[in-house]
């Protein structure tokens, strides 16, 4: 067959890869069956256990009382009873690991059924109040945007896709992230055995204590004090030896004595180099095993799993040093102080690269998420964020993320220098609402490097600010009209940043009497039209649709409804133009209200 397939013979398309759809269902299936395996293997290895340690102790009790047989024989039952707790406990983690890919898959399916909301983490720890837009977007939270992309197992992890969401990318690091996501999207047998390991992660690693230790200053000079340190155990070596050779112990003892002043007089060097590193050694293993899933990694961080691993077996030593055994090798080899040479070697060499290992897994596991929302929603494009002065927000066929398909509506949104702020008009439950979210957080997604809700997208570096809701509050002596004019000083405030401002504000003034509203309106208008920023305003105060009259920059767009059978009707598509008539009456009416 020729290498090069001429046009009249083309090359057989590649097999199309299985969709989700197919691909999660069967291997949760696969999972479930081992999951049920293993519980029944975790069961028999529990019972045969314990049946052997009766059986060892009739044994015992036979050698030593009946003198059926020689004591020297309960090796045998001792070694098997090894034996099995050594496969029990590789049993217990295979089940643990079958366990976690169930419920890998569960949200998997439910995120592909439009049922995900409360199956997945809220990211709720991340919300701040204050910040331009993330409450109003339901960024987190039960059925937020974290919730839905979030498959990050590790707090590392979740914190950068966290960040992510609240503050826009560069355009350029924008493309570098969509080109990775792009590449990690098919791969779902590495999100599999990631989430497999990362998950157990979690919960035996401390990023923060463990960068910590890594950027402590040394507190030991290796050299002369390690080789000392090594002398003195071997002298205590030999000297074991020959007192247990000539049973004269006052040499040994004299060492140990010696060894206890030595101590002593250490331990406040070599304590740090001993002091808590964010994780055991079970977790460091893991810290590894997470390194070596990344796909092709950088120079700096191919010997991180290395490194790791011989500082899990560090670890697993010092852990002794408290136990009755630790303390005995103390005043014979320098136990301790052996350990704070090693920790302070591995330090000196590894230490200022810990940092990059765990941004490295920071960033692979957000990518990871955002890969997985790429393979869960192929029909979601990736947008085209241009690095270009002039603002602009162009989105066709725009459609809320959160939303579930078959009841999201979609509209077109053209934001550009000719038409710079959308005045939406429309009744109550028309969709003006739903249409601000839609544009915030496909402004979001975009800006993180994550595929969006539209058939198109095309858009500039924008920051995002929004007034959606606003409250009172008693405690803080504030009206519901003075908390929003605080939210729109500090939204307008952002338009003085280094990014052009993509604003979003409902139902604006609306704590205040139709004269001022329309003035105050008008006014903040005219000022953000001075700065290089584009938004939409929505109102269902028709007197605030005139400040467009005249203006070519302003554009009335609205919502509107029907009313069939006592039953009020809406398709929430956006159409030109000024709403020409409210529901606010007939839904009174409807509900018995004689208006």
């Amino acid at each position: 067959m020729p290498l090069n397939p001429s046009a009249s013979e083309p090359a057989a398309s590649p097999a199309r890869a299985p969709a989700p759809a197919q691909l999660y269902p069967a291997r949760l299936r696969q999972q479930q069956a081992l999951a049920a395996k293993l519980a029944r293997l975790d069961f028999r290895l529990g019972a045969a256990k314990l049946a052997l340690v009766l059986v060892g102790l009739l044994a015992a009790w036979l050698a030593v009382f009946g003198q059926y047989f020689s004591a020297h024989w309960l090796w045998l039952p001792g070694a098997v009873l090894l034996a099995l707790f050594l496969a029990h406990d590789r049993v217990v983690r295979q089940r643990a690991r079958a366990q976690r890919l169930v419920s890998f898959y569960q949200g998997g399916i439910a995120r592909l059924e439009d049922r995900w909301p409360g199956v997945g983490m809220t990211g709720l720890e991340f919300l701040d109040p204050q910040h331009p837009y993330a409450a109003d977007l339901d960024l987190f939270g039960r059925g937020g945007l974290f919730e839905l992309i979030c498959r990050a197992a590790t707090s590392m992890g979740q914190q950068r896709l966290a960040a992510w969401m609240l503050a826009p990318a560069p355009p350029a690091e924008i493309a570098r992230r969509q080109h990775r996501v792009k590449a990690l999207a098919p791969n779902l047998d590495l999100r599999e055995q990631v989430a497999a390991v990362a998950a157990e992660l979690n919960q035996s690693l401390h990023p923060s204590r463990l960068r910590a230790w890594a950027a402590a200053p040394p507190r030991l000079r290796s050299g002369l004090g390690r080789a000392a340190a090594a002398a003195v155990a071997l002298v205590a070596v030999g000297l074991g030896v020959y007192g247990a050779a000539t049973w004269n112990f006052a040499p040994i003892f004299l060492c140990a004595v010696l060894e206890a002043v030595v101590l002593a007089r250490t331990h406040a060097a070599y304590e740090p180099a001993l002091a808590d590193r964010g994780a055991n050694g079970a977790g460091l293993r893991l810290f590894a095993s997470v390194l070596e899933c990344m796909p092709q990694p950088a120079p700096d961080l191919a010997a991180g799993p290395k490194a790791l691993r011989r500082l899990a077996h560090l670890s697993d030593w010092i852990e002794a040093c408290g136990s009755v055994l630790g303390k005995l090798l103390d005043f014979t080899l320098l136990y301790s102080l052996q350990l704070a040479f090693a920790a302070e070697a591995w330090r000196r060499r590894h230490g200022a690269a810990v940092e990059a290992w765990i941004e490295a897994v920071a960033e692979f596991e957000a990518l990871l998420s955002l890969s997985a929302a790429a393979y869960e929603r192929p029909e979601d494009p990736f947008p085209e964020v241009l690095d270009h002065p002039a603002p602009q927000f162009c989105a066709e066929h725009l459609g809320h993320p959160l939303l579930a398909r078959a009841v999201c509506v979609r509209n077109s949104v053209q934001l550009d220098a000719q038409t710079r702020i959308l005045l939406v008009s429309g009744s109550n439950m028309s969709g003006k609402s739903t249409l601000l979210r839609s544009v915030g957080l496909n402004a979001v997604l975009a800006q993180m490097g994550a595929p969006v809700r539209d058939e198109r997208l095309r858009m500039t570096p924008l920051a995002v600010g929004t007034r959606l809701r606003t409250a009172d509050s008693l405690q803080l002596g504030r009206s519901g009209f003075f908390a929003e004019i605080l939210r729109l000083r500090q939204i307008v405030s952002l338009a003085q940043g280094p990014l052009p401002l993509l604003f979003l504000f409902d139902e604006l003034l609306e704590g205040t009497n139709s004269h001022d509203r329309v003035q105050g309106a008008q006014g903040l208008i005219q000022a953000l039209l001075a700065s290089p920023a584009l938004g939409l305003v929505t109102t269902h105060d028709l007197a605030l649709t005139h400040v467009a009259e005249g203006d070519p920059r302003l554009r009335n767009v609205h919502f509107e409804d029907q009313i069939q059978d006592q039953d009020v009707r809406f398709d929430h598509r956006l159409r030109p133009g000024v709403v020409t008539r409210s529901n606010a009456l007939a839904l009174m009416r409807i509900i018995g209200l004689d208006v």
